[in-house]
């Protein structure tokens, strides 16, 4: 449902609130200009501006088109530009589309047809009804009160996103098995987004601020110089934060593989251990299996066992301490040839 509101900034610098659209049409020929400000419009309502005010058919369908990326077009009577507001809410980036078309006696702003129940004009209509003179001198800087606005909202959403990265880089440095590094693919998708739209948004700016679009006077065009200062800073944050979201990415890979190889030298060093084991007790398997119980008795006669299995039993241990000793004398040899290795230096 259309919740669209209409306004008169007269020549006397007054300021008023004008009930419906065709009454908002006939007091743009009263002096001043006035201010149409659209929020979920149908497409009849902004279609019946194009004989009336003279806005472009095309701009009507951009203004339903949510694959739209932010632009500025000229036409004879007046520039259309599409820009973005941000805002980040339960770990998820939202841009909603903002459409001007801004001429010499009218501002139209319409918003709303892909926001759902977020409201990226939200209170604007209020911050210039308590006092904000600069409203008053003409559409141009009504213009800019309303892209000033949806600049600032973008602190919040880079803000969100920044506690974000905090938030992931020590849950990686806690415990990486437990990290979820989807978290990290989603923020640069939404990063690339960022960048996308910041990037014509700023063009937008540059057009204006060298006098392309004739209905922004040059007395305006330090006001609109401010605004593309924060676009440039929030590009270099998408980039900035880009950049974190990489090196926490390559840290996290770096940490799992480390995590890895300490896995895999602990099955090593358990294969290691069970291989003393079975080194050690093969040769007494043997010699228990020939000369077992009763081939043993056999072999020393059966008067003799008492004697015989001590001594058999002896024989055995003194064979796996040898064997031990055997194996752990290779195996020094062995590291301290390999350390040998790594130390030496080509001249």
């Amino acid at each position: 449902m259309s919740e669209s509101k209409y306004y008169h900034f007269t020549a006397t610098g007054s300021f008023y609130d004008v009930g419906t659209l065709g009454e908002a049409i006939a007091a743009s020929n009263e002096g001043g200009f006035v201010w149409f400000n659209f929020y979920q419009p149908s497409k009849e309502e902004l279609s019946s501006l194009i004989d009336t005010i003279g806005i472009h058919p095309l701009s009507v369908e951009d203004c339903f088109d949510v694959q739209q990326v932010p632009k500025i077009e000229y036409f004879t009577n007046n520039t259309f530009i599409i820009f973005n507001a941000f805002s980040y809410a339960e770990r998820a980036l939202f841009i909603d589309e903002v459409n001007l078309f801004i001429g010499k006696n009218f501002l139209i702003t319409v918003s709303g047809h892909n926001s759902g129940t977020r409201k990226p004009l939200n209170n604007i209509a209020g911050i210039i009804e308590n006092g904000h003179l600069n409203a008053k001198s003409g559409p141009d800087f009504l213009m800019h009160i309303v892209l000033d606005y949806l600049v600032d909202q973008k602190y919040k959403a880079f803000d969100d996103m920044e506690e974000e990265l905090e938030e992931a880089e020590e849950s990686l440095l806690r415990n990486v098995e437990k990290f979820q590094p989807m978290q990290l693919l989603r923020l640069r998708k939404y990063l690339l987004n960022l960048r996308k739209s910041l990037f014509h948004e700023r063009e937008i700016l540059v057009k204006i601020c060298r006098l392309d679009c004739p209905f922004v006077t040059e007395k305006a065009i330090v006001h609109y110089r401010d605004i593309y200062d924060h676009l440039a800073k929030f590009f270099e944050l998408t980039e900035t934060y880009r950049e974190i979201e990489t090196s926490l990415m390559e840290l996290y890979t770096s940490l799992l593989n480390n995590l890895m190889t300490k896995m895999s030298n602990d099955t090593n060093s358990s294969v290691r251990r069970l291989t003393l084991i079975a080194t050690i007790f093969m040769p007494l398997t043997l010699i228990a299996s020939i000369g077992g119980m009763s081939e043993w008795s056999m072999m020393t006669g059966t008067s003799n066992w008492k004697l015989a299995y001590p001594l058999f039993l002896l024989g055995m241990v003194v064979i796996g301490i040898s064997n031990y000793f055997l194996i752990k004398s290779i195996e020094k040899k062995e590291s301290n040839r390999r350390r040998k290795l790594n130390d030496w230096e080509p001249d």
